[in-house]
């Protein structure tokens, strides 16, 4: 089956549609003559198997208070196996509204006031919000950056062991990373694996981005998989929002072998989370039943615009990025870029001279980077990297 993901999809004033009606955080939190390849998400049309479940649905007409229906649930059953090789059970899962949302219940859930709430930097900013926001101690310990442009970046046991105290009740763990698109070694899991179990620690594997692996035949297997003697310590979380770009459907699922934490976790959270939205389930069984032939032929896109984007990096003098193993996103060190030297941080440098929107570092941690979204189609995104190359390449 051919899919488009070439033809560019009006988003600022949608053919039909009021704008003002259907506003877009990336199209419309920047003015008209800006190309936005800022927050996560896709500029790519939703699977059409997505879009017949849906119109199917809308058509019944009533949206009530719904159910999860068994048969999404044995649906992520199957995607799990086949996919990660992971056998899970359906009374295992419990959907929520969206991945962040599940971060701050988590704690809540999990932890007491004045517990400590660890994570690693940089990381996409929902995470480094959540202790305060709950009332926690906010924890973290800074990722060892690459020693030469192009390789990965890496773990730092050593720094996240040092960041640990005897309150460290809770890790927000990233796999695949957001922003840096690190797929992690068995090597480094299996060190975080041996901490998380030495210090007693619960963990919120936040696996968002797992079905975008990039390389050629990789293999997303899950924490808990991972690592069996683990799972009754993991709450992960998976969600159809980033690999089919469903986002603004708002359902996730954790899923949570253990009982014991099941119901510590499901008891935490009553009354703080509303009802599944019934055309977000609706929109996630058809993803995960149908949307299969969809994503592989987004990867083939997605590698496309990493080689694109590598060989651009190549040509900005003092910018540097490792190519991303995963996801739509691409994390740039900006620091030593000879044109942004001064003056405003690089993001709102790049932003006032090239008229392209980037995500600051300083959000995720790191002052001086940027997160760059080439999940859009290739006019977009070369049109984006041509101003780029008036601003970084002179």
């Amino acid at each position: 089956m051919e899919f488009d993901f070439a033809t560019p999809v009006e988003r600022r004033h949608p053919q039909g549609g009021d704008a003002s009606h259907w506003p877009s955080q990336k199209w419309h939190r920047y003015g008209g003559e800006v190309l936005p390849l800022w927050v996560a998400d896709m500029d790519f049309v939703s699977p059409p198997a997505v879009l017949e479940a849906l119109r199917a649905r809308v058509d019944h007409g009533v949206f009530g208070y719904g159910l999860v229906p068994d048969s999404l649930r044995e649906t992520l059953c199957a995607w799990s196996a086949e996919h990660y090789g992971w056998a899970i059970e359906p009374d295992w899962q419990l959907w929520l509204p969206g991945v962040v949302p599940a971060l701050h219940l988590a704690s809540l859930a999990l932890t007491e006031p004045g517990d400590g709430v660890l994570t690693l930097t940089p990381i996409y900013p929902p995470f480094l919000r959540v202790a305060e926001r709950t009332g926690r101690e906010p924890q973290q310990a800074p990722m060892r950056s690459p020693a030469r442009p192009g390789e990965p970046w890496r773990l730092d046991l050593e720094a996240l062991a040092a960041a640990i105290t005897p309150r460290t009740r809770l890790l927000l763990w990233c796999q695949p990373h957001n922003p840096t698109g690190r797929v992690w070694s068995r090597e480094e899991l299996a060190g975080l694996a041996e901490l998380v179990e030495r210090h007693d620690l619960l963990v919120v594997s936040d696996e968002l981005h797992c079905d975008l692996l990039l390389d050629e035949g990789a293999r997303h297997r899950p924490l808990a998989a991972t690592f069996p003697a683990l799972a009754s310590r993991i709450l992960t979380l998976w969600a159809p929002s980033k690999t089919f770009n469903l986002a603004g459907l708002t359902t996730a699922c954790a899923v949570i072998p253990d009982p014991g934490l099941r119901r510590r976790f499901a008891r935490g959270i009553k009354g703080l989370t509303p009802d599944g939205n019934v055309l977000g389930l609706v929109a996630a069984e058809a993803a995960y039943a149908q949307g299969d032939p969809w994503r592989r032929a987004l990867l083939a896109v997605l590698r496309g615009h990493r080689h694109s984007l590598t060989e651009r990096v190549a040509r900005w003098p003092g910018v540097a990025m490792s190519p991303p193993e995963s996801t739509y996103l691409a994390w740039l060190d900006l620091r030593e870029a000879p044109a942004l030297q001064g003056g405003a941080s690089p993001c709102r440098a790049l932003l006032e001279r090239a008229g392209v929107a980037l995500s600051d570092g300083a959000d995720f941690g790191w002052p001086g980077f940027a997160r760059l979204n080439f999940g859009t189609t290739a006019t977009q995104l070369e049109a984006a990297l041509a101003r780029l190359d008036g601003v970084l390449a002179a």
